[in-house]
């Protein structure tokens, strides 16, 4: 291959940015090609490298983002590539010019580090499992893989004595059919709680280029929550916050959240830890409010870790998340209903609300679709809740 333009004694650096915090094996292979590519062209590269994230940068305000990139410097190693990346190109032409399409085995390479744009044209012929394997709780790849080589891909094949006991009850439940609950465990696990009861939700989202003052590359943010109140008569109550201003709302939610908590009363979550380490941050950020936010941690009460334990529907394809649970056991709520439907359709609403370039009326309707969903989520925080205690709601 021959220069196709002389560019002269002109030397260039390249820079490729990319979104992630590090800089990837794929990345240093996009960078070798494109080096040998523009080298190729003519083009006389004096540095060679990736930009990437810099996590620990603070957002100072008022537009200044010197910091936000760091400049991995890949230039020696890119130009001593140029043999291999001859031999990709090379490799893919002599492909490109079979008759036949060339016979490879799928496997894992179909989806690493990219799924492959032909996956289904290859796998349309490849047997599936009735029920897979994989929908095994917790279950290692490593492992997958050790029974693949050993020819045991259906669930009803997986070894009893090679699995956990939860992974078990899966398996077993799966495959009767079954819903597995242990009633009397469930109840007892949330006996003896006060009323008022809370159940409470968060909804957070992450920027790769801060937009507020204080924060950090894809620091969760917190900007809406969801909250159901059960009094001591049965009475169900609800209250919420959502900012779309797009000013930084973590302040004002943290205020409205306790107000909304009370005192006293346990605060029930679905996977404490996201609850717990918003709270927390809260509580840092906003010393003010510190003793108050962190008064709510010795609260909250996990609902996961009950359901994890007590309760298996086989719909639930071995997950035990919300979204998982919540059809087995009230079918009469759906998240298919709503217009945001998962929490990265909420985050994607979010932006799209706070942006200067959504109007009014718009805004509006985001608004309207994010407490919905936030307030089915805490919805069916409750009742889970009542079904685990075998009560119902007035």
């Amino acid at each position: 291959m021959r220069p196709i333009r002389d560019f002269g004694d002109l030397q260039w650096e390249m820079i490729e940015v990319k979104s992630s915090t590090g800089v990837k094996d794929t990345h240093r292979d996009d960078v070798a090609i494109q080096t040998y590519i523009a080298q190729s062209a003519g083009i006389k590269l004096s540095k060679v490298g990736v930009a990437h994230i810099n996590n620990q940068f603070v957002y100072p305000g008022n537009g200044d983002y010197q910091g936000l990139l760091h400049v991995e410097d890949l230039t020696e190693e890119a130009k001593g590539r140029h043999a291999e990346v001859e031999q990709w190109i090379e490799d893919a032409q002599s492909t490109a010019a079979l008759e036949d399409e060339p016979v490879v085995e799928v496997g894992n390479h179909c989806s690493t580090p990219f799924t492959c744009g032909f996956c289904h044209y290859c796998w349309k012929d490849v047997p599936q499992p009735q029920i897979p394997t994989n929908i095994l709780p917790r279950i290692r790849k490593t492992k997958l893989k050790n029974w693949e080589s050993r020819g045991i891909t259906e669930l009803c094949d997986a070894p009893d004595h090679e699995i956990n006991a939860i992974q078990q009850r899966v398996k077993a439940a799966t495959l009767a059919g079954e819903t597995y609950f242990d009633a009397a465990g469930a109840a007892a696990a949330l006996g003896g709680q006060a009323t008022p009861a809370y159940f409470l939700d968060f909804e957070a989202v992450q920027f790769a280029v801060p937009i507020w003052k204080g924060t950090r590359p894809y620091q969760q943010l917190t900007f809406q929550f969801s909250l159901h109140r059960i009094d001591e008569d049965g009475t169900l109550h609800h209250s919420e916050f959502l900012d779309i201003s797009g000013k930084d709302p973590r302040e004002p939610l943290a205020q409205a959240m306790l107000t909304a908590c009370g005192s006293v009363g346990p605060i029930h979550v679905y996977s404490a830890s996201f609850e717990n380490t918003r709270i927390k941050e809260l509580a840092k950020l906003f010393t003010q409010h510190a003793e108050a936010l962190l008064a709510l941690l010795p609260r909250v009460v996990d609902l996961l870790p009950i359901a994890r334990t007590h309760y298996y529907h086989p719909n639930q394809c071995g997950s035990w998340s919300i979204k998982a649970v919540l059809p087995a056991i009230c079918p009469e709520l759906s998240y298919s209903d709503l217009d945001v439907q998962h929490g990265m359709a909420a985050v994607d609403a979010y932006k799209e609300a706070i942006s200067p370039e959504t109007t009014p009326e718009r805004k509006e309707t985001i608004r309207g679709q994010l407490l919905k969903y936030c307030e089915l989520d805490t919805l069916a925080t409750v009742k889970i809740w009542h079904f685990f205690k075998g009560t119902k709601i007035n």
